[in-house]
């Protein structure tokens, strides 16, 4: 039995310690020393790092970024993926099809979405499609992704597209394990669809809710390729990926150790606010 587990196991558990557990080991190890263009450690700094980081002015604008970032994308994701779960697990046919539609935009590649946003959907010129649309109007062409707060348009449109589909599908399979008998005594007791979706849907979907939101939290600190591919190296408020990736591979050199420290601290992050809303929506 100890053999046969190890068999089928232990393969994938050296990759995962080779590529994932040790690599976030030497991070946090870089994270205290500091590591310019190379990532053997070689002058111990302590704290250094993390108070440098805590006090760097882009850094902290680029949290603010994120928070931005979430705000739109957290709320609008949870609610439109909730109603499209309702409208096709509602439907009697075609059922399958509708899932099908609306989970595919998930597979498709975040860079080549990013690039069909940026050029084809929202390009500044008169000829993307937004403009071409606004035009119908009267409207001048709009530069969507060097003017703020437009580019925020794109970004939000672009992470809906890909990522509502898949968060459908969980609300989905929440809403199948709803027993039947509760919405059939409710119709009996003359509940309207809002009483029942209020008093019964939405507390079955408790456990899935909760993992849903905490889901989108940490899918939107991870942010990276809309906007690296969207806003390039502009100066509209990178999110914190993308400035660490200047901060370790930018032209200012390799700076690894500051860059690790600023990776513990945004997991560090992630991983307070994800424990802190579990445990307040549990409640």
């Amino acid at each position: 039995m100890t053999r046969s587990f190890w068999l089928f196991v232990g393969p994938f558990f050296l990759g995962l310690l080779v590529f994932v557990y040790v690599p976030i080991g030497w991070s946090v190890l870089l994270s205290f020393f500091d590591a310019r263009n190379t990532v053997t450690p070689t002058t111990f700094v302590g704290f250094d790092n993390y108070a440098d980081m805590l006090t760097d002015g882009p850094f902290l604008q680029s949290l603010g970024t994120f928070s931005v970032f979430a705000l739109f994308v957290v709320p609008l994701t949870f609610v439109l993926a909730l109603a499209l779960a309702l409208l096709v697990n509602g439907i009697r046919f075609m059922q399958a099809f509708f899932r099908s539609v609306f989970f595919l935009p998930f597979a498709c590649s975040y860079v080549v979405a990013s690039l069909v946003w940026k050029l084809s959907l929202f390009n500044g010129v008169r000829y993307g499609l937004a403009n071409t649309v606004l035009g119908w109007f009267g409207a001048e062409p709009i530069a969507w992704t060097v003017t703020p707060p437009w580019y925020w348009v794109v970004l939000v449109t672009l992470r809906l597209w890909l990522q509502l589909g898949f968060y459908m599908i969980l609300f989905i399979a929440g809403l199948q394990r709803i027993p039947h008998h509760l919405y059939e005594a409710a119709w009996i007791d003359g509940a309207r669809p809002w009483q029942a979706l209020r008093h019964i849907t939405l507390p079955q979907l408790r456990t899935t809710s909760v993992a849903v939101l905490l889901l989108l939290l940490i899918a939107a600190y991870q942010a990276f390729d809309e906007f690296y591919n969207v806003l390039g190296s502009g100066p509209f408020g990178r999110p914190p990926l993308v400035y660490l990736y200047y901060t370790s591979l930018g032209s200012g050199g390799q700076d690894f150790g500051h860059g690790s420290a600023g990776a513990v601290i945004l997991s560090l992050l992630i991983a307070g606010v994800t424990l802190a809303q579990g445990r307040v929506f549990t409640r």
